[in-house]
């Protein structure tokens, strides 16, 4: 046993180096297990000269797990500040941009919230993948921004020649199916990954399927359309869309 470095067994010396193996009272893959090898390591590396490592199974789940929430750390917000700048610039605004990133945030999160309960409940997975919700904000703020693009640069034009209100109802109109449309089928798309027996394959499909309907059917359809009518030319600030012509005034009257 002295050998092999087994539990129970002398530990494994190579080269000066000893090899020291234990298990975990706790289920290797649970939070209790993490938490053990968490602790253990923020002891060891207090042990002056010490260089020790812990590895193993449930060391590379836990440095997954902190990896992937780095991840998410540095890229979430990297991602909307350029989406913000693109968008600032496209619009000529800076408040209908920080909006428009607002809503993507939101219909991301509901996404993730409303898969939370649908994983364990519905589909019976025991757990998510760590890289699943980067990879489903990657793609649902790709589509969702593009989504914005159409919608919000058509619903610019019609603005400044027919004041805001109708502008908000002629953009909506003239992109309105277009963007439905795409949605729908794009959803469908990603739907049909869910039929391979892959569980991380089936929870992007359901995030960005969900996801893309939402974004399509109520947050571009009717939350962005919303908050642009009733903030009114106030939205574009520092722009100016001051709805001057006959148009509007008539919209108003209506």
């Amino acid at each position: 046993m002295g050998e092999s470095g087994q539990p129970g067994g002398d530990p494994l010396v190579v080269d000066g180096r000893v090899r020291v193996d234990v298990t975990l009272r706790a289920a290797a893959d649970g939070d209790a297990a993490k938490d053990t090898v968490a602790r253990l390591r923020k002891a060891l590396h207090a042990v002056p000269d010490a260089h020790a490592l812990v590895g193993g199974y449930t060391a590379q789940q836990y440095d997954t797990l902190r990896t992937a929430e780095r991840d998410r750390t540095l890229i979430v917000p990297v991602v909307l500040a350029i989406i913000f700048v693109i968008l600032t610039a496209l619009l000529r605004s800076l408040l209908m941009p920080a909006l428009l990133v607002a809503t993507v945030a939101l219909s991301f999160l509901a996404t993730l919230g409303i898969s939370a309960l649908v994983f364990p409940h519905v589909f019976g997975f025991t757990g998510t993948d760590p890289s699943v919700p980067l990879y489903g904000f990657v793609f649902l703020v790709a589509l969702g921004v593009d989504y914005n693009i159409f919608l919000m640069s058509r619903v610019r034009e019609e603005s400044l020649r027919h004041g805001v209100r109708q502008g908000v109802l002629r953009g909506l109109v003239t992109t309105g199916g277009v963007i439905t449309s795409a949605g729908v089928v794009l959803a469908a798309t990603f739907a049909a990954l869910g039929v391979i027996p892959l569980a991380f394959l089936a929870q992007i499909a359901f995030i960005v399927a969900f996801g893309v309907l939402l974004d399509t059917l109520v947050v571009r359809s009717l939350l962005v359309p919303a908050l642009a009518r009733d903030i009114g030319a106030a939205a574009w600030w520092p722009g100016r869309i001051d709805g001057r012509d006959a148009s509007a005034r008539a919209g108003r009257t209506d």
